[in-house]
């Protein structure tokens, strides 16, 4: 994949596809690090090294990145529940639930 985009970047990282990045920078710094990103700038020299490198196999995916494992919603659940004022175990979902700000 070719892009300036962020979102894509991290898309390419989670499905460990090849990115090359045409920017100088990227918000998404851990798709460089720990993903499939690699940063060449809008350098048709170093866009075409780093395809070659790519097809050629010379290249290995470095993700996905430490949580990146698609629980996100079960940690964010044992976190509220972890929280709560209120006890959850057995409570209806839609029941509403008062956290503490301390």
């Amino acid at each position: 994949m070719l892009t300036d985009s962020g979102g894509l970047q991290e898309e390419t990282t989670i499905l460990g596809v090849p990115c090359l990045t045409l920017r100088h920078n990227t918000e998404r710094p851990v798709t460089i690090t720990d993903g499939t990103n690699i940063m060449v700038g809008p350098n048709k020299d170093r866009i075409l090294d780093a395809f070659s490198q790519i097809m050629v196999g010379d290249w290995t995916p470095k993700g996905p990145p430490e949580y990146w494992d698609g629980r996100a919603a079960e940690r964010i659940v044992h976190v509220l529940r972890d929280t709560a004022i209120v006890p959850l175990n057995g409570i209806d979902a839609d029941f509403p639930i008062v956290f503490s700000t301390q």
